[in-house]
């Protein structure tokens, strides 16, 4: 599918792994990008001068998060655009552990993060843009979001939430918003060295990971980005509100 030149984006979490792989790919195609995340990517901005944005934003933060979305920034960045991407990356696994050994701040960051944040942030984007603007949200899910794991509660939990809010969001039909929730693999990233660091009691699961890093099943963050990306810009996106990344490649 063609890019035309009035596509920007959003992409969170893009300072490192899976999300600055997925505003690189974005910016190879010539897609002006608004990086969001607690620290910028030098590198990044070395590559892409004048393409990409970037704000340093703790995402976990709801007030900081919620007072700089009332400046106008977003609005800033996507006025003149024909197509507005959004990807909600940023998110954390920790903490691992069953119910009454949790640290109770850590928990209500991870739902800030990995919740709260993705649909603050969709909101004030459909809020900003108008009808006739497409815009097309995309989750990075889990099948932690499909499937219960022992010791990961709070992850799976919140994985859930993003899918349920892509299947209600879909159905409220708002013009132009094409919404999909998309669980991408396993991936070689930090938060599968977080996964793998976790003791067995908080994650009984830990040594499947183990064996995957062993045996060479991660694929790498460029790899599962350039998927995720084609999948956002190409013409079915949105067809499904929750969906694998390998079934969709399998079956393209």
């Amino acid at each position: 599918m063609s890019t035309p030149a009035t596509t920007k984006a959003i992409v969170t979490g893009h300072s490192r792994g899976l999300g600055e792989a997925i505003a690189a790919d974005l910016l190879s195609r010539g897609i002006a990008v608004l990086g969001l995340s607690r620290a910028t990517n030098d590198a990044l901005a070395a590559r892409y001068p004048g393409l990409l944005q970037q704000t340093a934003l703790n995402l976990s933060d709801t007030a900081h998060l919620h007072a700089w979305l009332q400046t106008g920034a977003l609005a800033r960045f996507t006025e003149g655009a024909e197509r507005v991407l959004v990807v909600n990356n940023a998110g954390v696994v920790q903490p691992m552990g069953a119910a009454g050994g949790l640290d109770g701040v850590q928990l209500a960051l991870a739902i800030s993060l990995n919740v709260t944040a993705p649909l603050l942030l969709v909101n004030a984007v459909v809020a900003c843009t108008g009808d006739t603007v497409q815009r097309r949200v995309l989750h990075v899910s889990s099948g932690a979001g499909r499937k219960p794991y022992a010791g990961w509660s709070v992850y799976c939990a919140a994985k859930a939430a993003l899918d349920m809010h892509a299947r209600a969001s879909q159905i409220d039909g708002v013009p132009g918003l094409l919404i999909s929730s998309v669980a991408p693999g396993v991936i070689d990233t930090d938060m599968q060295a977080d996964i793998r660091a976790a003791g067995e009691d908080d994650f009984p699961l830990r040594e499947r990971f183990e064996a995957m890093k062993r045996e060479g099943l991660l694929e790498s963050p460029p790899q599962v980005a350039h998927k995720l990306v084609a999948h956002l810009l190409s013409g079915h996106f949105g067809a499904e509100a929750v969906a694998d990344l390998r079934e969709l490649a399998a079956s393209s």
